[in-house]
């Protein structure tokens, strides 16, 4: 039989077919995301779960003319493939490839980048108001977003500032009861007594005066296209109230939607995942945090563990399952994360906040205002430092020093390995005067043998790794790996000294001093950004001590990185070994 998908590139091609046709293309769509994901991986359980709904969308409204916006992106694979990107689907989140995110020079369905999360109704609202200011009386503008996402402290503003406006503006909330991690707080509950019908207030989104519909079955599609037909004509804000199962059409993703949001490598056919064999590897650094927090938590009862809705992609999951009256979820909420924190040290408890380095850009005058000004010792754990790979932009943790080392009493250190991580958390809470960003990256270290017994670090202190007297090399955090594999290929390298600086605030001045004086080059390297970082903290020591050390700065450019992998990303941007190694010989050929 001949598939309906073969012959839908766009839209238009969509609304060509009848009603009926729709259910066979849902089928289909799923199917060819399965066939993709599993040998390219991926965000599944999301797409899967909204293929009805996207279906529906493109049927009824006319995209691009009337304005789709996506939260976060998990969700909009089905999207993708319905609006000319079906032929080159293959290549999402690889370099070179589509994004696995909404893009707008990728395509001109995608009105809005997006990777984080709860900015799709603001979005739209503005993208309403400028309709109305511009007379475009009968374009739709439509926000998706999931109930994980629609608890953030951002969404609210968007729908407060929306309902006191007359914008034509459609909230589509999809309700699957779970983001990356199941949903939590009081509107999750909210949400669900709704669906059970059990709900006595008032209805929460009318009080906010929007025009409100459902709960209805978000895989009925002929129920859909009724109700977003009807919704269309309707003018003013309206909410949508849509019930999908994330994951829909694949067994195992339904049973295990946490796994399954981005399972790796599966079978198409069976949905099992690949077994990983047998092989002995060195610990995610998200695990060596996670250990270790239960670890240290067990002996210090004023432990307290917060994450902003990633439990299992911290790994704070642990000690929720130890001490689950000490460790707290607390939804897509940074900034109250954040603030939380800060209540919680002026009462004598030592909080660890643990947020990836990406998001933490999202409670950035919390960090300033509530934590730093008031020089509380809260413990910032930045899981997601550095490049992260296939996310691309919109993910990757390469602003944190930049952004934080100009603030005050705010200590940062980065581990070069598990083992300093493991010091660093117990250093940490052993009591501090002021708070600590630790950054760490995605992935797995090096060491087997990581568990080991606790050492506390000097806080300010650097560390000389390879002596030498020519170049003296100064880096900070797991890049470091790449670099002592660049001076080992090297045939002579004894002109080469490697100094793990460990302290980008306070950085060891003493050290400085020493590099300086018996150094004429130095070669700074990170994995963050190139302007205001760690090589700018070297480079401003040198110039205020007027030495005349040549200073060379390695890092992330000053550009937004697109998706890959991280091998293929350091050597695009020339982080990696050979790329280091030949820096090192250019610069010391050119002394």
């Amino acid at each position: 039989m001949k598939k309906i998908l073969d012959h839908i590139n766009y839209p238009k091609d969509l609304r060509l077919l009848k009603e009926e046709q729709l259910t066979k293309l849902a089928k289909e769509l799923r199917a060819f995301i399965i066939d993709i994901v599993a040998t390219k991986e991926g965000h599944l359980g999301a797409s899967l779960g909204v293929v009805e709904l996207t279906i529906a969308l493109h049927y009824v409204f006319n995209t691009p003319e009337d304005l789709l916006v996506w939260d976060v992106g998990h969700q909009a694979y089905v999207h993708k493939l319905l609006t000319g990107r079906k032929a080159v689907f293959h290549t999402n989140r690889q370099l070179g490839g589509i994004s696995g995110f909404p893009k707008r020079e990728e395509s001109v369905y995608d009105t809005f980048g997006v990777g984080h999360s709860s900015t799709s109704i603001s979005a739209a609202l503005g993208m309403a108001i400028a309709s109305h200011l511009k007379g475009e009386t009968n374009k739709q503008h439509i926000a998706v977003i999931g109930d994980a996402s629609i608890a953030s402290g951002m969404a609210f503003e968007g729908l407060n500032h929306a309902g006191v406006t007359n914008a034509n503006l459609l909230v589509i909330l999809n309700d699957n009861a779970i983001g990356i991690d199941p949903s939590v707080g009081a509107l999750k509950q909210y949400l669900t007594n709704v669906k059970k019908g059990t709900q006595k207030q008032d209805n929460i989104f009318e009080a906010l005066n929007f025009n409100y519909s459902g709960p209805i079955d978000g895989h009925d599609l002929p129920a859909l296209i009724s109700e977003l037909e009807r919704l269309k004509k309707l003018s003013g804000p309206k909410f949508l109230h849509v019930i999908t199962t994330k994951g829909k059409g694949l067994k195992q993703a339904e049973e295990n939607q946490v796994t399954y949001h981005a399972p790796g490598k599966f079978n198409a056919l069976t949905g099992e995942l690949h077994p990983k064999g047998n092989t002995v590897e060195p610990p995610k650094y998200q695990d060596v945090f996670g250990h270790t927090l239960v670890e240290l938590a067990k002996q210090n009862k004023n432990i307290i563990g917060i994450t902003p809705a990633m439990p299992t992609g911290s790994s704070l999951k642990y000690m929720m399952r130890e001490f689950p009256d000490r460790a707290f979820d607390v939804g897509i909420a940074e900034q109250h994360a954040v603030t939380l924190a800060a209540g919680m040290a002026t009462q004598g408890y030592i909080p660890f906040c643990n947020i990836y380095s990406t998001f933490l850009q999202r409670a950035y005058d919390q960090v300033i205002h509530d934590v730093a000004l008031q020089k509380l010792p809260v413990i910032f754990c930045l899981d997601r430092a550095g490049l992260v790979g296939e996310d691309g932009a919109t993910h990757h943790g390469v602003f944190d020093l930049s952004c934080l080392r100009c603030i005050p009493n705010l200590i940062i250190f980065a581990p070069r390995n598990e083992i300093e991580l493991r010091n660093i958390l117990y250093t940490a809470q052993l009591g501090l005067d002021a708070p600590i960003a630790i950054r760490y990256p995605r992935g797995r270290g090096n060491n087997l043998n990581w568990k080991q017994a606790f050492s506390p670090i000097p806080i300010g202190i650097g560390q000389c790794l390879k002596e030498g007297k020519d170049i003296a090399i100064l880096s900070i955090g797991t890049i470091c790996d790449n670099v002592i594999e660049a001076i080992n290929l090297f045939d002579d390298d004894e002109g080469m000294a490697h100094y793990d600086m460990r302290f980008v605030k306070p950085i060891d001045k003493t050290l400085l001093h020493e590099i300086c004086k018996n150094h004429k080059t130095i070669i700074t390297i990170e994995d963050g950004s190139i302007k205001g970082g760690f090589g700018s903290e070297v480079l401003e020591f040198v110039s205020e001590q007027a030495y005349q050390n040549k200073v060379h700065i390695l890092g992330i450019p000053d550009k937004f990185i697109e998706q890959g992998t991280v091998n293929n990303l350091q050597k695009i941007i020339g982080l990696d070994p050979e790329s280091i190694a030949n820096k090192i010989k250019e610069i010391n050929e050119s002394n």
